[in-house]
């Protein structure tokens, strides 16, 4: 007997952005449930955004990203594709990766980390814009639990995410954990004290640079990477400034 003819499935919330077809949010219900039949965890809440980028010009404009409730732990997955049917079914398989993955970490109790899943060939494309067009849209600000690596590691996954800032529980600084696409590894960089190290992680021996906030924009312009960890000058708290897919940069801070 499956989950969902022992207990009622969650509503699946399904909002869209951009010219989405009226068929598209059905779709991915269906889609959704098919995830949800697996499971034998308590499913709280499914969000599903749907959003078709207007650009002809992008290769992939169509993402899809969905967010599960899975008795208590978040679990999310985001994509792109050349068509919405598409997104969608690359969101399906997204999402059982991810659940797989946090049921991997459970299973295997914090003994290690394991090598996290290839390729990055799944996410939206970023817009171009030019220098003078960007500017720092959203500024997320949290008041961070302290993490062991390992469950810093797990956010990491559990939430798709390309990098996940945390105060380590250890040492008490501020760190960022992402994917090193050279080696395979997940890698972290620490404002501090450099945690211990554990199988499959990798620890930057890179000092972290000291930036304000404009110093950050300019030294991510000519890196050329996704996203700058630097030790905000005004603070003495790590931050992260990121590229956004619209183009835009975002920055991630401590509350407190």
């Amino acid at each position: 007997m499956n989950r969902l003819q022992t207990r009622p499935a969650p509503a699946i919330t399904v909002t869209t952005r951009g010219e989405v077809t009226l068929a598209a949010p059905d779709y991915a219900r269906t889609k959704l449930l098919a995830v949800l039949e697996k499971l034998d965890e308590p499913v709280l809440a499914v969000r599903v955004k749907l959003t078709q980028e207007p650009n002809h010009a992008v290769a992939k404009p169509s993402t899809a990203q969905a967010t599960l409730d899975l008795n208590g732990r978040p679990v999310r997955a985001h994509v792109a594709a050349a068509t919405m049917q598409e997104a969608v079914d690359l969101l399906q398989d997204r999402l059982n990766a991810r659940i797989a993955r946090v049921r991997t970490h459970h299973r295997h109790h914090r003994q290690h980390a394991e090598r996290p899943v290839a390729g990055q060939e799944h996410r939206p494309q970023r817009r171009v814009l030019d220098a003078e067009e960007r500017r720092i849209v959203r500024h997320k600000s949290y008041s961070f639990t302290r993490q062991t690596t390992w469950a810093a590691v797990f956010d990491l996954d559990a939430m798709d995410y390309d990098f996940h800032l945390y105060t380590d529980a250890v040492t008490g600084c501020d760190s960022v954990v992402h994917h090193d696409e050279a080696t395979g590894d997940y890698r972290i960089a620490s404002a501090g004290t450099a945690p211990e190290t554990e199988p499959g992680i990798s620890v930057s021996t890179d000092a972290v640079p000291e930036l304000t906030v404009a110093g950050a924009v300019s030294r991510l312009d000519l890196s050329g990477l996704p996203f700058v960890f630097f030790t905000n000058s005004e603070t003495g708290r790590g931050n992260v400034l990121y590229h956004r897919y619209d183009g835009h940069y975002g920055v991630i801070t401590p509350a407190d």
